[in-house]
């Protein structure tokens, strides 16, 4: 299958090479050149790895050996054999991405993405080491220091805004262990991160380095096409559970900074999964509401520290995927992101806008409304849940309200609860005092929900990565691993 850049349709690459790449060479993201024919009724058959196998193969068909590849992935790191199970929330249903090995929806794709980039770089026959770049706000960091670690011929190399993650997110990543694997803070917040990332890949273009680069972020589509996965999953347990019949559309809730997570559901959508609405849930960082509200994007505004800082984000990189998928017209994505760059701000013509909102409606929650909704939703329900996801459900409360709409609503809840025990805590009337570890033992003993494994080991772990950087000494930390 051939891909291209979204911001020009004159340079082609194959799926395999796509992965091993990551961004394309004019800054733009890979897509394919035209999705490929699915039987979607048939992938709702098996089970989730044979859901993954076959979605990957479609969208990835030149990695051979998908079968085996799914199977290294997943078995044996999830919770449950379902890898993301969904279940009946009062009116809603919530899809639980967190049952995975570091407790963050990110481990669907970063379990994944391994796989597909060292097969990938068999079938190309690349000698040299890959070096991942990453920059995360809180989850991705960890997810895929936790894929990567020790994997033969790579190397990984993940950033992180300092002071702008939880106490406990922050110890999984320095924490991490392996041979070939570097984590460093930086000044700045996430968007100083990603951008920062992003200047060392055009950077290193024409540098004869002893690696090549590719990503571990959303940009990478070999990140992006594993997500896929999990929203035909919750289509299946809807129809398990007697929910929905075979062809009723079921709308999402997706928590999303970046885009990747609630895109993963469009190209569900477009793959010929019944999808309804996709409900686009931001936090106080609301760029994203007002983008698909207006038609006009505007990062220039001051990016806000919340409760949910995987969504502390101002660019939203795969938003560009799809303005590219809804047009068609990589000038146009070429122009608008040039515009994103240079003044910070661009307005979509009228005629995407009304396709974009045919698509997807929205919502921001703030840390106020969050810390109503957890304590509700525990109070009431007795469903116990992380910020971001009480983004997804204060989104999901607004839509249905104010549309009437009775078609299904999952919501995806997007990590576990105790990595953010102050927050929750706080949001149900329980003691904050102390550290994050401690807090975590008193949510467990107020609740009775067990803290995960990955998570509860964290403490007194020796911390092996501290470096911090200020955000214009990126590329030299880089080019001195």
């Amino acid at each position: 299958m051939l891909y291209h850049s979204t911001r020009s349709d004159m340079a082609f690459v194959d799926s395999a090479q796509a992965v091993l790449e990551g961004l394309a060479p004019d800054g733009g993201l890979y897509m394919p050149a035209q999705l490929p024919a699915f039987d979607w009724k048939a992938c709702l058959q098996g089970s989730s790895l044979d859901m993954a196998t076959d979605i990957l193969s479609a969208l990835l068909p030149d990695i051979p050996d998908m079968p085996n590849l799914v199977k290294k992935a997943y078995t044996g790191k999830f919770e449950t054999e379902d890898l993301t199970p969904t279940g009946s929330v009062g009116d809603f249903h919530v899809l639980e991405l967190f049952r995975g090995p570091t407790s963050a929806f990110k481990d669907v794709a970063l379990s994944m993405l391994p796989q597909l980039l060292t097969a990938a770089k068999t079938a190309k026959g690349m000698q040299e080491d890959i070096l991942i770049l990453t920059a995360t706000s809180g989850d991705t960091g960890k997810a895929a220091l936790e894929g990567f670690h020790d994997v033969p011929g790579v190397r990984i190399c993940v950033f992180y805004p300092h002071g702008g993650v939880s106490q406990v997110q922050r110890a999984q990543m320095v924490t991490q262990e392996g041979n070939n694997v570097a984590v460093c803070a930086v000044r700045g917040n996430f968007d100083d991160a990603q951008t920062g990332v992003k200047n060392i890949f055009a950077a290193c273009r024409d540098k004869a380095l002893p690696f090549s680069l590719s990503s571990a972020n959303s940009i990478n589509i070999g990140r992006l096409a594993p997500q896929v996965m999990y929203y035909f999953r919750a289509y299946r347990d809807l129809m398990d559970a007697g929910k929905i019949s075979l062809g009723d559309e079921v709308n999402f809730s997706v928590p999303t900074g970046n885009f990747g997570d609630i895109l993963a559901g469009y190209l569900a959508k477009l793959l010929g999964l019944p999808v309804g609405k996709l409900i686009c849930a931001s936090n106080a960082n609301n760029v994203l509401t007002d983008f698909i509200t207006t038609g006009t994007y505007d990062k220039r505004r001051p990016l806000l520290k919340t409760t949910s800082p995987s969504m502390d984000i101002l660019v939203s990189s795969n938003l560009e995927r799809l303005l590219y998928l809804l047009s068609g017209d990589t000038a146009l994505v070429a122009s608008l992101m040039k515009q994103l760059n240079t003044e910070g701000v661009y307005t979509v013509p009228a005629d995407l806008l009304a396709k974009i909102q045919a698509e997807f409606c929205c919502g921001f929650c703030d840390d106020k409304k969050a810390d109503e909704v957890m304590g509700r939703v525990y109070q009431e329900l007795g469903y116990l849940c992380d910020p971001h996801t009480a983004a997804g459900w204060a989104a999901a409360e607004e839509y249905t309200a104010a549309t009437g709409d009775q078609r299904p609503m999952v919501v995806l809840s997007t990590a576990s609860p105790y990595k953010f025990p102050v927050a929750v805590l706080t949001a149900i009337g329980g003691d904050t005092s102390g550290d994050e570890f401690q807090q975590m033992e008193r949510l467990s003993a107020m609740t009775g929900v067990a803290i995960p494994k990955n998570l509860s080991g964290l403490q007194g772990k020796e911390e092996k990565h501290t470096g911090v950087i200020d955000k214009d000494k990126m590329l030299d930390y880089v080019l001195n691993l």
